[in-house]
């Protein structure tokens, strides 16, 4: 590109996070800007858009102390790219992929372009195989499986921090000695949270096989929208090239949506739904869509995104369109903690589509299915017994529906309530629903097949409903 090194110096405007350059010549979108600023300080952006000898450019640290007249810019004629090694495991990087942890740079394998390559639909490969997260209401009843996409719904207040850093140091592939990272990317979150997360991995040795990507609320806004694209880029080449099974969490993409309003506010641009602009579906999938398996290839990506829905609304737009894009969700709900349990998962709302292909026999366990539907079946039936007990009181139920009652309250407590450290297996977890089974009339078992009941259930419940 001939530009490159040219230093333009005509700033004709400057509004939120963006600039406006003119007088230039092969600009390209995309394209890395370097910006010297009065005081000579340097700082990064990228080009939006070109029109005629126009750029929009977006700078990652923010516009304040820029002025039009001695501000000078540089193109660089590159797109951003970001330095990757294996050493970055263990390792703190900010918004620009700068060391947050007072270490110093890598010194890095190759460059990447953060914006990633999209993978051929063809050279895609169904996730199956199950991921271990230790946390009962996701293995139990909405499995993980390598490659996939599995949101968390959450709320203000809710602890889904607690729940992510619980499953970032659990997370297994069960019985394979293969290598499994972390890279957990954080935007706009609070020195206390990030202080959190850090010394929950360290104190659990789980920090050496993790890369943290790290935004705080008082960091600049603009770089919220590079930070996923770094943290995915180094992910790809730990999977992709060095072969792991990398875990991806992004947290928290509601923070992410709102820098993408911003930016798009200070366009002018026509706003869609509340104000988001039209393209963030379009968005969000280039991030969601940065998982997977690819044939050949030993690595794979799995990425759980955790979105805190205002006013604890599903259908705002954040979650519903993140519910198109990904397989499932995972979602928390105020009134099981209010009740005290942790997680507070909601387990009927909550769905994992690519369940059925990660479990059974020589995956998880032979019963995981049947048990996984039995568990579901009556617990629903229990809710909605509790809903007729607010009108009728319990008197009015019969002995079946008062057991279906009870069940509903002790897999609450048993089941998907959990210790914060608690790291269950998957035979404790469905062995938790065996003991729960006991609980109810075999005759109610009906979603299971009877030599399960044979082998599985409690000896001393068998006996006494043969008698």
């Amino acid at each position: 590109m001939g530009h490159e090194g040219v230093e333009y110096s005509y700033v004709s405007e400057v509004t939120g996070p963006l600039m406006i350059v003119e007088g230039i010549k092969g600009v390209a979108y995309n394209e890395v800007v370097k910006i010297k600023t009065s005081s000579g300080e340097e700082r990064t952006g990228q080009v939006l858009e070109v029109y005629e000898d126009k750029a929009v450019v977006q700078v990652f640290e923010g516009t304040r102390g820029l002025d039009t007249r001695f501000t000078s810019v540089r193109f660089t004629g590159e797109t951003m790219k970001l330095g990757v090694s294996k050493d970055m495991l263990g390792r703190i990087f900010s918004g620009t992929g700068e060391p947050r942890d007072g270490m110093p740079p890598i010194i890095p394998e190759k460059r990447l372009d953060i914006n990633g390559q999209p993978i051929n639909p063809d050279a895609r490969e169904y996730p199956r195989e199950f991921i271990e997260t230790g946390v009962s209401a996701i293995d139990g009843l909405n499995t993980l499986v390598r490659g996939q996409k599995l949101p968390v719904f959450s709320g203000s207040g809710l602890p889904h921090n607690e729940l992510t850093a619980q499953i970032a140091r659990q997370a297994k592939v069960k019985g394979k000695g293969e290598e499994f990272a972390v890279v957990f990317c954080a935007m706009g979150i609070t020195e206390e949270e990030a202080n959190f997360f850090i010394r929950s991995f360290e104190e659990t040795g789980a920090l050496e096989r993790t890369v943290i990507f790290l935004n705080l609320a008082d960091d600049p806004a603009i770089e919220r929208i590079i930070l996923p694209k770094m943290a995915l880029t180094c992910a790809e080449y730990l999977a992709f090239d060095l072969d792991m099974h990398v875990l991806v969490i992004l947290t928290d993409m509601t923070n992410y949506a709102e820098a993408l309003r911003e930016i798009s506010a200070a366009r002018e641009e026509v706003p869609g739904r509340r104000g988001y602009p039209g393209y963030m579906y379009t968005d969000l999938a280039t991030i969601y869509e940065r998982a997977g398996r690819i044939k050949g290839k030993k690595g794979s990506i799995t990425q759980i995104p955790i979105l805190s829905m205002p006013d604890d609304d599903i259908t705002h737009p954040i979650p519903d369109l993140t519910g198109y894009i990904t397989e499932g969700q995972i979602v928390l709900a105020r009134d099981l903690h209010n009740k005290g349990v942790y997680p507070p998962i909601a387990v009927l709302p909550s769905l994992s589509r690519l369940m059925a292909q990660g479990i059974g026999k020589g995956r998880t366990r032979e019963d995981h299915a049947c048990v996984s539907d039995q568990l579901y079946a009556a617990y629903a039936e229990g809710c909605d017994l509790r809903d007729l007990v607010s009108i009728v009181g319990e008197d009015a139920l019969s002995d079946r529906d008062k057991a279906f009652l009870r069940f509903a309250d002790e897999f609450e407590k048993r089941f998907v309530s959990q210790r914060k450290d608690e790291d269950r297996s998957i035979e404790e977890t469905l062995s938790i629903g065996w003991e729960l089974f006991s609980m109810l009339p075999v005759s109610e078992l009906k979603k299971i097949d009877p030599k399960y009941i044979e082998k599985y259930l409690p000896k001393k419940k068998r006996e006494e409903s043969e008698a």
